[in-house]
């Protein structure tokens, strides 16, 4: 696994990070937002692409290319692969499927300005390969040289997720033995910025940034904007045994739907998102009580975290008030395109390690928010199976199962 967020550069300090319930909130840095609602955001922090890539190459790259280039080193390392070292047949039994929310928006922002400020001449021949979504997947694949299946997924929010039940289905069907896949997005530029605020989904809480992102609390005014990327290392136990890597946990399965409700609203009753979990459990032959812990999509939005609530108490029934549950964007932010990947990630630390991150930033009572969000403080618990949520606009519905390995 590779991370790249908010709250740590790497799997293991993000891990840390969640564990001891640290907020990536702080004012933006990356533009001034004087004028803007909502002034705050959770960044991604000494971010040097240097440190993972030759200066050519980085400038060949948007930062959301250059966040999944540098969790893919993370990631391949972990996994005790070195792309250099792969066989010709290896590098074609290895795909790459990485996707984006938004794509390359900073620099088309910037090409953009340069069009109209100075003429079309003065716009950059290489625009269009540094906006274009699937590049994190090309240059990446590009880079380290591996020839299978690679392209991008698009589904908002709940792209991270996609990303990973496509990689699961290649290898089910056998077009490759490893698929490096995840997520990535770079959306903190004035136009994104501006575009969420005016339709008023962003935190407004600019006094107190790192306690904008508080889901389920009754206060809460809207999600904190955050970026980066979450890679994995997909492989067929058989292919994964037969090289002895460590395993951290097996994917049991994948549910998705869509709400057909509402452009950017979910259902308020939380419909698409309970049969999405009704299919996960169907395909991954799991019961309802067999779920120990569950990362809620959780934004942080007054709509969002009541529809996914009535889902999970429509799925699970009395098991609902049983289950550990929490939302990480309360520390990393709604990392858009990449936060699938990165609570996947954060599930199956938690699985590894027996411990439930937090849900911070917890102060009022919400009565339509019930369960038991493991508020403010991580706790140690037997988890076994482990279920990641991600909900996007367009009515986008993914869910994930993972099981602790044991041999």
């Amino acid at each position: 696994m590779g991370a790249l967020t908010p709250i740590g550069n790497n799997v293991e300090t993000y891990w840390n990070a969640l564990r001891n319930g640290v907020s990536g909130g702080a004012p933006i840095t990356r533009f001034d937002p004087e004028g803007f609602p909502s002034r705050i955001a959770c960044e991604v922090k000494n971010f040097d692409p240097l440190d993972h890539m030759d200066r050519k190459f980085a400038g060949r790259l948007d930062r959301f290319s250059q966040y999944a280039l540098a969790a893919a080193r993370e990631a391949l390392q972990d996994a005790g692969i070195d792309p250099a070292a792969l066989s010709t047949e290896e590098r074609e039994r290895t795909g790459t499927i990485i996707g984006s929310g938004i794509g390359g928006i900073s620099c088309m922002q910037q090409e953009i300005v340069n069009w109209h400020d100075k003429g079309p001449r003065r716009v950059s021949p290489l625009m269009i390969p540094l906006v274009i979504s699937n590049m994190a997947a090309g240059m990446t694949a590009l880079e380290l040289n591996l020839r299978g299946p690679s392209y991008c997924t698009v589904a908002a929010c709940a792209t991270g997720n996609s990303a990973l039940c496509d990689a699961y289905m290649v290898l089910r069907q056998g077009y490759a033995d490893t698929v490096l896949c995840g997520s990535t997005d770079a959306c903190i530029v004035e136009s994104i910025i501006a575009g969420f605020c005016n339709m008023k989904a962003l935190s407004t809480r600019n006094d107190s940034p790192e306690t904008a992102s508080r889901p389920f609390d009754a206060t809460r005014d809207g999600f904190v904007m955050g970026e980066g990327a979450g890679l994995f290392v997909l492989e067929t136990l058989e292919h994964a045994q037969k090289r002895g890597a460590r395993i951290y946990a097996e994917v049991l399965g994948f549910g998705m739907s869509t709400d057909a409700h509402h452009m950017t609203a979910p259902e308020p009753e939380g419909s698409g998102a309970a049969q999405a979990m009704r299919q996960l459990l169907d395909q991954s032959g799991l019961k309802p009580e067999d779920v120990d812990y569950v990362n809620m999509h959780g934004t942080s939005t007054k709509l969002g975290d009541i529809a996914e609530t009535k889902a999970i108490k429509k799925v699970f029934g009395d098991h609902a008030y049983k289950l550990k549950i929490s939302s990480t964007k309360s520390m990393t932010g709604h990392m858009i395109g990449a936060a699938a990947t990165a609570e996947a990630i954060a599930s199956i630390l938690a699985l590894r390690d027996g411990v439930v991150p937090p849900t911070i930033n917890f102060e009022n009572p919400d009565p339509d928010c019930d369960l038991d969000y493991t508020f403010n403080k991580a706790v140690e618990a037997p988890l076994n199976v482990a279920i990641s949520n991600s909900f996007g606009f367009g009515g986008h519905n993914t869910t994930a199962a993972f099981r602790k390995w044991t041999e």
